[in-house]
């Protein structure tokens, strides 16, 4: 089981975050940096949900970490649960497997249920051809989804598809 941590940073207390999340055992620790207005700010979150595979533990100090409302949280609720991977929050301790990840399910149901609508993150869609561009100009793929906010794996299978 691979424990991968998450944290926001915002201010020097993200810090003590990270390193809390080191000490309890994560195998992973990683930090979405403070960006820009315009650019997805949950580009690091979305490739750890990309990646994760099952019976890994995605590890998180608090819930709004994973996003602006329940809705947010409650699809990254739902993408771990499509993974077969767990979420794990430390403050309160929180955890959706078992009956008590149910209970959590329901309750952010309920949330996102009273959250006016509009609040929804949506990823942003990858241009082939701005991925197409980014690679042309000796950019890396690693490179190109850091700077387009999408994951590795979809800039991978951009350029499949234009190559084919």
């Amino acid at each position: 089981m691979l424990r991968i941590g998450y944290v926001r940073l915002r201010d020097e207390t993200s810090a003590g975050e990270t390193a809390m999340l080191k000490a309890m055992g994560c195998h992973v620790v990683r930090a979405e940096e403070p960006i820009p207005p315009g650019v997805d700010e949950f580009a690091v979150l979305d490739s750890i949900l990309d990646f994760i595979g099952p019976g890994d533990q995605l590890v998180v100090t608090r819930l709004d970490h994973l996003g602006r409302g329940g809705r947010n949280v409650l699809e990254v609720v739902e993408r771990l649960e499509q993974r077969g991977a767990i979420l794990f929050v430390t403050e309160p301790e929180l955890s959706t497997e078992g009956n008590g990840g149910r209970a959590l399910k329901a309750a952010l149901q309920a949330v996102a249920a009273l959250e006016p609508p509009g609040l929804v993150r949506r990823r942003r869609p990858a241009a082939a051809e701005e991925i197409r561009e980014l690679q042309q100009a000796g950019i890396g793929p690693v490179e190109i989804a850091r700077r387009l906010g999408v994951s590795r794996m979809t800039v991978w299978r951009k350029l499949r598809a234009v190559e084919a």
